[in-house]
């Protein structure tokens, strides 16, 4: 049974002095509106809705947190990137965002989604060189990899890690297609790590 077989909903949080005391860890879902992150985590946890998909792009705004055991869990994050919504609902969910990701305690890592045929935007980087002073490892699934051509693909797999071994060496990639279901099993294997890695129970294969 893999890691995220048993994810359920927990709670969802909109200021940071409601984050769960669970005594547990976290492993955080983010990335760049319209990246494909909740269609990542369906597919990871074999669910065709347990995070909401929308074709407007920037409707996650709070933190939403899965159960995934008694003492781990998923935290899907509010996109980023996306203007077209109200300044003052942007601003309040950048603060929480940014608080949460500098200062939680309880997240052993981060997941962050990138299109393949567009990785490594301006806002991608920004992500990864505001996260890096946490020192906490970052796994980058490169989503919507069926769309390119195996040699594509290969191509920008390499470049992605080339560029992140100069500049990010946090930070682990791989090709991940929720469509094609490519890279669970990779995907998997890193997070549970964390986990392991942390000394937190997680679920038997």
């Amino acid at each position: 049974m893999g890691l995220f077989s048993q994810a359920t909903f927990y709670t969802t949080v909109n200021h940071i002095k409601d984050l769960p005391l669970h005594g547990g860890k976290e492993v955080a879902f983010v990335g760049r509106s319209n990246a494909g992150k909740s269609s990542a985590i369906n597919t990871l946890a074999n669910h065709v809705r347990l995070a909401y998909t929308s074709k407007t792009p920037g409707r996650t705004q709070h933190l939403n947190y899965f159960s995934l055991s008694p003492n781990t869990f998923l935290v899907d994050l509010p996109g980023y990137g996306y203007a077209k919504v109200p300044p003052d609902v942007q601003k309040h969910w950048e603060a929480l965002l940014g608080q949460y990701l500098q200062t939680r305690e309880e997240l052993s890592g981060l997941v962050v989604i990138m299109d393949s045929r567009h990785p490594l935007t301006a806002l991608d980087e920004a992500m990864l060189e505001w996260f890096a002073p946490t020192g906490k490892p970052v796994h980058i699934l490169l989503s919507k990899s069926d769309k390119l051509s195996r040699q594509q693909a290969t191509l920008t797999l390499s470049r992605v890690k080339s560029h992140l071994a100069e500049h990010f060496p946090q930070c682990s990639v791989q090709l991940f297609s929720s469509l094609k279901k490519l890279g669970m099993d990779e995907a998997e294997k890193v997070i549970a790590g964390w986990f392991a890695a942390e000394n937190v129970e997680v679920p038997a294969e």
